[in-house]
């Protein structure tokens, strides 16, 4: 069975490094944003707690700083941001919502700082040598290195950081132009000096997004539609440029041997491959037999199906594939179902939840999916954000004056998806199902359900590959039997992506990672109202709340973890009380097999696994079989 590949928002991930992280000692409570000095020059910034790498550090403790250059990696993406896509791509643009992208355009570009992947929001300078925080703390003066450089040879300077910023805001993709709504003004006062200035109305998190976004020329959009769906690689400044493309099919990305930031303590260690080559298959068993064949050295099983029963090819047996789980990260895990509540079938939650007591997990996880995933019950899954049991006393004192608008089950035991007989068709959650939706109004009239108007209840589930295909068919099967007009619209990547950006669907599945902290602008994505009518965000749902609402905000003001994880157990409630997601399944691991020519370090970094930036070509290892 099939998982999603994962997509992020680059609200809680470094643009280039691919991820946020955390430690132990950072996951203790500490001091909030608001407590860091102000009028003074910092190498770093963090939403809680003290940094862990003092000013000076070399490099961080996660890489291996004498990491070998050189080698090519073909490399399959296990996710991807914006408006980049696994199957195809018709413009290199990835930070606008026109078109497809292909994945990892990002390492083209330089921002101005990095996370590191052993902090949950810990970020350091890139192309910022320091950062200095205004007394009211909605001013930032960057001090930017002279001597970056885009790959023309021509300097990257205040102003093109002051550019890109405004650009973004104004025709950038949304997950870009929602996070930078409240800064009013982005002034180049010398080349290498930008003051950014807020209205005061951001989160105290807002910030550590701003820095982590792409860098472009100014010189360049200015000759060149920024909007504009282009084949034409734009002018970058980081590690990789683009390289040999064919359109669709293959991207590679070529290491900048002169780049100008590769000594720097972000970058040591990271950016080794001298190419990174990703090729796009129409379905997941070709990209497989792509594996198989050597034309791909790395990919990331999400099919349990391939993974227990595929792996048992000649390389494999051999010793010259690597078949092998790493841990997954530290982070919050989100794959659940949206029913698109702009269509008032689905505004009743009777309706929603007689929708969820269809999905057979536990019949799912025996014969689909290999005794390979567990049920998840939560938005937050897999972290202290998930809501146990009762509110707490501060959790209520939040969810209180909305209770009016809440579910009742907000305010009781935390929600749980119901547990089958494992069957694959459990007569009595089919009966329940069949209770809630004539308690809702839908009275059964023959083989279906209608309502007053004697209108069916129609159910299309979107899928965009032949994998979801299998996990939807049995879900839409029990369906039918309670009387629901269920079926499935598979189409392809393009129209799936435009479909899902255009909120045209009436049931989608979304893989999401939000982050080791999330902010209140990863959050908004997914489900602030004013984002359920803006297209290209996430909010599928369509989900509009003034207690959800209220909720973020609270997450974003927090000024310890233990209110940001006050706020985000009481928004968990809500969410799973109301049932705008249908939480599905997710996978503790990643279930990874590349061709062994690779070195990398043992010990993974808790909140990333980006290993085209973190592994390196073992030549040696490569000869050995014949791939050197």
């Amino acid at each position: 069975m099939t998982a999603l590949p994962r997509r992020a928002p680059l609200a809680r991930r470094d643009f280039l490094a691919l991820g946020a992280a955390a430690t132990a000692a950072a996951l203790l409570p500490g001091r909030a944003f608001a407590a860091i000095a102000t009028g003074v020059k910092l190498h770093g910034l963090s939403a809680f707690g003290d940094l862990k790498y003092s000013p000076g550090f070399t490099h961080f403790d996660y890489v291996n700083p004498d990491a070998a250059k050189g080698g090519q990696m073909n490399f399959a993406p296990p996710n991807s941001i914006f408006n980049q896509s696994f199957l195809t791509f018709n413009t290199l643009n990835s930070l606008v919502l026109r078109g497809e992208s292909p994945p990892r355009t990002e390492l083209c570009f330089d921002s101005l700082m990095a996370s590191a992947l052993d902090e949950p929001d810990a970020v350091y300078g890139r192309l910022a040598e320091s950062v200095t925080l205004s007394p009211d703390r909605n001013g930032f003066r960057f001090s930017l290195r002279p001597q970056a450089r885009f790959h023309d040879g021509s300097p990257l300077t205040a102003e093109d950081v002051a550019f890109a910023l405004k650009l973004y805001k104004d025709k950038g993709h949304p997950n870009l132009s929602q996070v930078l709504r409240h800064m009013t003004e982005a002034v180049a006062v010398d080349p290498v000096t930008l003051d950014l200035t807020f209205n005061g109305k951001q989160s105290a998190q807002n910030i550590l997004a701003i820095v982590a976004m792409p860098i472009v020329s100014k010189a360049f959009y200015t000759v060149n539609d920024f909007d504009a769906s282009t084949m034409k690689p734009p002018l970058s400044s980081g590690p990789y440029k683009i390289g040999r493309v064919a359109a669709g099919q293959t991207v590679e990305y070529e290491r900048v041997a002169d780049y100008w930031g590769r000594d720097l303590a972000v970058n040591r260690g990271l950016y080794n491959f001298d190419r990174i080559r990703i090729d796009f298959y129409i379905n997941r068993q070709a990209a497989f037999e792509a594996l198989k064949k050597g034309d791909t050295h790395f990919r990331e099983e999400f099919t349990s199906r391939v993974w227990a029963t595929g792996y048992d090819f000649p390389a494999l047996k051999d010793g010259r594939v690597v078949k092998r789980e790493f841990p997954g990260e530290k982070t919050p895990s989100m794959q659940a179902v949206a029913l698109n509540q702009r269509r008032p079938q689905f505004r009743d939650v009777r309706v929603r939840r007689a929708i969820a007591n269809c999905f057979d997990f536990e019949w799912t996880k025996r014969v689909l999916f290999y005794g390979a995933y567990e049920r998840s019950q939560s938005n937050f899954e897999r972290s202290d954000y998930k809501a146990e049991g009762l509110p707490s006393a501060e959790e209520l004192a939040l969810l209180e004056p909305f209770r009016a608008e809440l579910p009742p089950e907000t305010f009781g035991e935390a929600v749980m998806q119901p547990v089958s007989d494992g069957s694959g068709h459990d007569r009595k959650l089919l009966r329940a199902a069949s209770r809630l939706l004539a308690e809702a109004g839908w009275k059964r009239a023959g083989n279906f359900v209608v309502n007053e108007k004697g209108e069916r209840l129609r159910v299309e589930m979107l899928a965009e590959d032949d994998g979801i295909v299998r996990l939807f068919s049995p879900w839409a099967e029990n369906m039918k039997t309670i009387g629901i007009d269920a079926s499935i619209r598979q189409v392809d990547s393009t129209q799936y992506e435009q479909r899902q950006s255009n909120f045209d669907f009436d049931f989608t599945l979304l893989a999401w990672s939000i982050g080791a902290t999330p902010t209140a602008d990863g959050l908004e994505i997914l489900y602030d109202s004013r984002m359920a009518k803006t297209p290209g965000m996430r909010n599928y749902p369509g989900t509009e709340s003034k207690a959800i609402d209220s909720l973020i905000e609270a997450a974003g003001k927090a000024q310890s973890r233990i209110e940001l994880v006050t706020a985000l157990k009481a928004l968990d409630r809500v969410l799973r009380a109301r049932l705008d997601w249908i939480p599905t399944y997710y996978l503790a691991n990643h279930r990874v097999a590349y061709w062994d020519m690779f070195g990398f370090p043992e010990q993974k970094p808790d909140f990333g696994f980006p290993v085209e930036a973190l592994w390196w070509f073992d030549k040696d290892k490569a000869a050995k079989i014949g791939k050197g």
